[in-house]
């Protein structure tokens, strides 16, 4: 996983690296004042749970409605995250309550040069969010990273792979109960004017994430809310 040197560490603020949890919404808020990517990934979470045994270790959070949650957001809910690292790191979201939302897994992977990165795996079909969120074609079935890029893939594979050709390594991205992936990468000019990033960190990550933002999961008493992603060097 990759972390921006700049990332301040302070409290209410978004970490700009490994795998930050956009949710209960994905992208700008619906009304105006509210974070962008939702709360989940600016509050405090509680540990749970912690198991080990030969196969890795395996970490339990929980989030729960409360009055800061409220301020933005009018519902009851408690909301899991499960970290398991060990061959693999994995993991997966999941969430109670009556609501409906939309949400992603905003996974940050170290490269070693983005110029020299392909993905493959993301299906032919996307909304190219810095066209206008027009839709597109993907030529070949795989993205390169010339320039800025930020795009949601409509009908991706269960599985992205990164491929490095610099560090002379693939990633898989296994995705589960999603309904697309997105691609991001700054690119230099977004990267120089954003201040938890040096200028030049976009050439060391590209962001494959598993997300759910082309319609609304919906979650009642019966039915919980779940998500997830294996991570895997090869």
């Amino acid at each position: 996983m990759w972390l921006s040197n700049n990332t301040p560490f302070k409290t209410g603020v978004a970490l700009r690296g490994g795998v930050p949890i956009c949710w209960p919404w994905f992208g700008p808020a619906a009304q105006q004042g509210l974070p962008s990517h939702g709360f989940a990934r600016n509050l405090p979470w509680a540990l749970k749970a912690h198991n080990e045994d030969d196969n890795g270790v395996m970490l339990t959070f929980e989030l729960q409605s409360s009055e800061a949650t409220r301020k933005y957001w009018p519902h009851d809910f408690t909301l899991l995250a499960r970290f398991k690292v060990g061959k693999t790191c994995e993991i997966e979201l999941e969430a109670h309550g009556e609501f409906a939302t939309t949400s992603a897994l905003h996974s940050y992977f170290n490269v070693g040069d983005i110029a020299n990165v392909k993905v493959s795996g993301l299906g032919d079909r996307f909304i190219d969010k810095v066209n206008d969120a027009k839709e597109g074609v993907l030529a070949g079935g795989i993205q390169t990273f010339p320039d800025r890029t930020d795009r949601v893939y409509l009908n991706p594979e269960a599985c992205s792979v990164i491929h490095d050709a610099t560090l002379n390594r693939t990633i898989d991205v296994v995705h589960h109960h999603h309904l697309n992936v997105v691609g991001w990468n700054p690119g230099p000019a977004l990267s120089v004017s954003m201040g938890d990033m040096p200028d030049d960190g976009y050439k060391t990550f590209v962001c494959v994430e598993t997300v759910y933002a082309t319609a609304p999961q919906q979650a009642t008493e019966e039915k919980t809310l779940s998500s997830g992603a294996d991570y895997l060097r090869r």
